[in-house]
């Protein structure tokens, strides 16, 4: 029989995703028949637009079904530089540019390429989960800098400064941040680059929320002079175009790095999904305007879920400038009805009154809640009571 000790011991040094478990709950739930609100996907509500799907079509009926290059078609490529460049005024060629299997893949992959046994990788507080699990995996060590609640969790050069040795190797900075909303404004992502860069530090832009901001316009790093020599941008289909499933993102960045992420993922996954490749050529060649409908609808969502929860006692909610999450601390409600820590709390929340969310510890805090408002309104409107119903309940 297998025993624990019979697995590599790079596998323990990750945890199985929260955000996926939190899902993986709420679906037993709702296969069990409760009436569940699932406030916890970070995953756009929306269909893929009709373009994109009819383009997958075509691929089909015109049986493009085979392998590709296990680093993408130039087709798709070409695309991706040619939007980035549209969009952010960046000057990538298709040899720099790589297709994954989604913006995580690329994550992943670049980790694996840059970062050896005991090299240190700065990650911002808080933090999308996965971060941390993969430098882990790589055998690199997590070096955690807090941001500032107060401050919008926004990351600023003199927050990392401290935390910069002679081992650090990557900053990771994601700008919208999942799950806090956070956005640098482009003078602050530049002095963290001007301190990055001179010390021969890689930082990896996960760019995956870029263009759900509310106050300004998009922004990519990738933009300011200097930058290609040691920025990696991981980018994505799935938020932008409501790509979840098709799992599509792409890698930008020094061509040797990206050679080597090719390299890597000629051995693990080959080619990212053919028809999904086409579908991703229109996507970022054909009409925009799905964009601009999906960023108003959750700037409407966002004006509601805030206005909800400032209205809720024992809740406090820094502004998120971007992305579609919102986390409120709801420290005021820990410490009673045996309810210790977030992860309680969100047991509890889906347990007592149906409601999912993902616990601030699988983001490095110890006082937040992750609710994700990329679902209706009704829905919002149902989660919401259920959840000042629960906190009425505890802070009394």
């Amino acid at each position: 029989m297998l025993q624990a000790a019979d697995l590599a011991d790079r596998i323990s040094r990750i945890s199985v995703s929260t955000t996926m478990r939190v899902a993986a709950a709420a679906e037993s739930l709702r296969r069990a028949g409760e009436d569940v609100v699932d406030l916890g996907p970070g995953e756009p509500d929306f269909p893929t637009p009709a373009n994109i799907k009819e383009a997958a079509v075509r691929a089909i009926e015109e049986d493009f079904t085979r392998y590709t290059a296990a680093s993408g078609i130039p087709e798709l490529k070409e695309a991706v530089c040619d939007r980035h460049a549209a969009d952010f005024n960046t000057r990538y060629s298709p040899s720099e540019c790589v297709i994954s299997v989604g913006g995580k893949h690329v994550v992943f992959n670049v980790i694996q390429v840059l970062v050896n046994p005991g090299d240190e990788v700065i990650i911002p507080v808080p933090y999308w989960v996965t971060f941390r699990d993969v430098v882990a995996y790589a055998g690199g060590k997590c070096v955690f800098a807090p941001t500032d609640e107060k401050q919008g969790f926004r990351l600023t050069a003199s927050l990392i400064e401290p935390y910069l040795t002679s081992r650090t190797k990557v900053l990771i900075v994601n700008s919208p941040s999942n799950p806090s909303g956070a956005v640098i404004d482009p003078e602050e992502f530049e002095r963290i680059l001007s301190l990055t860069s001179r010390r021969g530090i890689y930082l990896l832009t996960d760019e995956c929320y870029c263009h759900f901001v509310y106050g300004g316009a998009p922004y990519s790093v990738a933009s300011a002079p200097g930058a290609k020599a040691t920025v990696i941008v991981a980018g994505s289909l799935s938020k932008t175009y409501a790509m979840t499933g098709w799992r599509i993102g792409f890698g930008l960045g020094p061509q040797p790095i990206i050679e080597a992420v090719a390299k890597l993922q000629s051995h693990s996954t080959s080619n990212p999904n053919s028809v999904a490749q086409k579908a991703g050529v229109e996507a970022l060649r054909g009409p925009q305007d799905s964009i601009r409908i999906m960023l108003a609808e959750y700037r409407r969502r966002r004006e509601f879920v805030l206005r909800r929860l400032k209205a809720i006692p024992g809740i406090s909610c820094a502004e998120p400038m971007g992305a579609f999450y919102v986390y409120p601390n709801i420290g005021a409600a820990l410490g009673r009805n045996g309810i210790e820590n977030t992860a309680q709390f969100a047991e509890r929340l889906l347990q007592e009154q149906q409601v999912a969310v993902v616990p601030g510890e699988a983001f490095g805090t110890s006082s937040h809640i992750r609710i994700s408002y990329a679902t209706s309104m009704h829905e919002l409107e149902r989660g919401l009571d259920r959840i000042q119903t629960f906190l009425a309940g505890l802070v009394q």
